[in-house]
Formats: structure tokens, sequence, C-alpha cells
């Protein structure tokens, strides 16, 4: 389990979704013939994340990058016809049309949805590169695209602190720290 992942989940279940982390799309072998790559693993969402009351489904990609330079903006600008890199669902369209048909089918075959729902892709980063979260969130926001950058992860961190207890290593941390 990827920690930062766990204080994301945390958050998006304290703004009222249900959550699945590390969610495994069950892709066929001709749906990967048709991605282009017909020996790839299958594709792994970090957080699935359902809210039931606006039936919004986002399969949110999360990456801390806390000792680096951050998610770059170029990055999720490039396009490929074959999926490439570390943003695959951000750059290929092909792909992330396929995974998130299959992906409402899985969820379907869970019983977790009764019919396939809009799905929108997301990125929560807990640092970006040089300052760019305005335009990170600009161009994700320009793709109907959900982005909780930094600023907004310290804000809602924040807010778990002011809320009564609970029994989350997020919130407890969240108290500890920000204390007054």
């Amino acid at each position: 389990m990827d920690y930062f992942e766990a204080i994301v989940k945390t958050l998006l279940e304290d703004d009222g979704f249900w959550t699945r982390q590390s969610f495994k799309v069950n892709v066929s072998k001709d749906e990967k013939r048709q991605i282009g790559k017909p020996t790839i693993p299958r594709p792994e969402i970090d957080l699935i994340a359902y809210k039931p009351a606006s039936k919004e489904i986002l399969a949110i990609e999360v990456k801390s990058f806390l000792d680096s330079s951050g998610v770059h903006l170029s990055s999720l600008q490039e396009r490929h016809d074959i999926p490439n890199g570390r943003y695959k669902l951000f750059t290929c369209s092909n792909y992330r049309d396929i995974v998130f048909n299959r992906l409402n089918h899985d969820l379907m075959d869970a019983g977790l949805i009764a019919s396939p729902h809009k799905i929108r892709l997301g990125l929560a980063a807990g640092n970006v590169y040089q300052k760019s979260e305005p335009d990170i969130r600009e161009y994700l926001n320009n793709h109907d695209m959900f982005f909780w950058g930094p600023s907004e992860i310290k804000t809602r961190i924040q807010a778990l602190a002011k809320k009564g207890y609970e029994n989350d290593p997020t919130v407890i941390a969240a108290k500890v720290l920000l204390r007054d």
C-alpha cells in the first residue's frame, strides 16, 4: 500500500466518496491488441472513487513526488497512439477509452454499480514542478479531468484536523501537527 495514496483515499472519503485502492482492470487479450500492447499486464488504477449521490466515478493517478521535481505539465500534455510513459491514461486516448470501458464492466460485474457511468480521470499530486500547480489545474480542468495539487491536499488535511476524532493515521497526524 502506498501511504500517500492512503492519505488521498482518506480525503476522498471525507468528501463523500467510496474508494477502492490499487484497482486492477481486467482488459481482455483482444482489448490489449486494440491498445497496441498485446502483452501488457492488467492496468492498475491507484484509486477508484465513487460518489453515490452524484454517480460520479473518478479514476485517480496518485503521485507524491515529495522528494523529486514533481509532476511536469509537459508530461501530461504528451500524446501517444500506443500507451507509453508514466501517465498512460492521460496521454493515450485509445488506451483510456478501452480501460474505462472495461472498468465500467468490472465495476458492474463486482456489483459496485448497476449501469455504466461516465468515468473522469484525475490526478492527485503531492508536488508539482516549479509552482506549475495553476497551469496543471487549468490544463486538466479544460480536459474535464479531476485535479488535487499540493495546495488543495494541504487545505483538506488542515480541515481534517478540525474534525472530531477518528482512529485514522491521516486524521491523527493532522491533529497532532496542526494543533493550536
